[in-house]
């Protein structure tokens, strides 16, 4: 059977400023998490979709667009990519307009800053769209989904001022037809739907099912952000005690005290340290004489005489004799 090609359309244009200054030298997606790149936990989540899909890329790039060109090229030479970039950042169905040659047939649109953990066999069923949500015990933080009598979206509702609906929007989203959505973004941008210069996904899905379109909802069983320093660092706790875990292969070396759950990549080198619990450290890091718990260490870090709690350390960022909370950019020097 001749497999269907399904385009997965994810949005990365945007600047991460609330992630700076790891994001001064990096696309926020490409921010160390628990031993990985923020974007191959999301493409971890392709494996989850049916065989008979062929799976193709569709990545919306802007500032540092090219190293993410390289890291899916390295990482993922198997899959099919293609990189449109958004240099004018005017939102999320702006980027996706930007893509609209490359658009037919089936889709998927994820938000590259949060990530679920969910069954996608629902994409084997015939339905026209679906929304990813997460029923939450405040919704008026979120986007919501409010639901019909028969269970079908209604419209999305930014931010509601009561707790009747409560399902939250996770940014993840499936369509039958790629250009109906495309078609609703044109008509979004005509009507002038925008929220200070920025067109929303949201206004052109509910462009949708003004038009009749029948949304379902698939309950995610995870939801993480990793848009902020403390969402990285909770993201990266709760990877770290669901499946990232390796303190068992960690407690094989010597001169290191290991309170799991941890990650250490086989490259990282420890000496005289006590690492955990929740500490990332990725490939190429150097700890000596150091306590680090609660932290990321991104590739090729370097820490030496200190006590880490809560940070966030960048690529070959070097930290000596300093204790405390540290967010320090790529090849940055810390020290008394």
């Amino acid at each position: 059977m001749q497999k269907k090609t399904l385009k997965i359309v994810i949005p990365m244009a945007g600047l991460g400023t609330r992630l700076r200054p790891l994001t001064y030298s990096k696309p926020k997606q490409l921010v160390t998490l628990a031993g990985k790149a923020v974007l191959d936990h999301v493409l971890d989540t392709l494996s989850g979709i049916p065989d008979c899909y062929e799976i193709e890329l569709v990545n919306i790039v802007g500032y540092l667009g090219e190293q993410i060109e390289a890291h899916i090229s390295k990482h993922y030479p198997h899959l099919r990519a293609h990189y449109v970039v958004q240099d004018d950042p005017r939102g999320q169905s702006h980027a996706i307009y930007l893509a609209r040659h490359l658009l037919d047939g089936p889709m998927l649109v994820i938000f590259a800053d949060t990530l679920i953990r969910t069954d996608l066999s629902c994409l084997l069923t015939e339905k026209e769209a679906i929304a990813w949500v997460k029923p939450v015990a405040d919704p008026r933080r979120f986007g919501v989904a409010e639901l019909d009598q028969n269970g079908y979206v209604r419209r999305l509702v930014e931010k509601p001022q009561d707790f009747v609906n409560n399902l939250a929007v996770v940014g993840f989203y499936y369509f039958k037809e790629a250009k109906q959505l495309v078609e609703a973004i044109e008509e979004q941008m005509r009507r002038g739907i925008a929220i200070k210069g920025e067109y929303f996904l949201a206004d052109a899905i509910n462009i949708l099912l003004e038009r009749g379109l029948k949304m379902s909802t698939q309950t995610v069983e995870v939801w993480l952000d990793a848009g902020t320093p403390e969402a990285l660092l909770e993201a990266n706790r709760y990877l770290l005690e669901n499946g990232a875990d390796n303190s068992q292969e960690a407690r094989m070396r010597s001169d290191v005290v290991i309170v799991p759950p941890v990650f250490i990549h086989p490259t990282a080198e420890v000496k005289y340290s006590v690492i955990g619990p929740h500490a990332s450290l990725a490939e190429g890091c150097r700890v000596h004489r150091s306590v680090i718990r609660d932290s990321i260490l991104a590739e090729a870090a370097e820490v030496t005489d200190a006590i880490l709690e809560s940070s966030l350390i960048g690529r070959k960022a070097q930290i000596k004799r300093r204790p405390g909370v540290i967010n320090a950019g790529d090849q940055t020097s810390v020290s008394f």
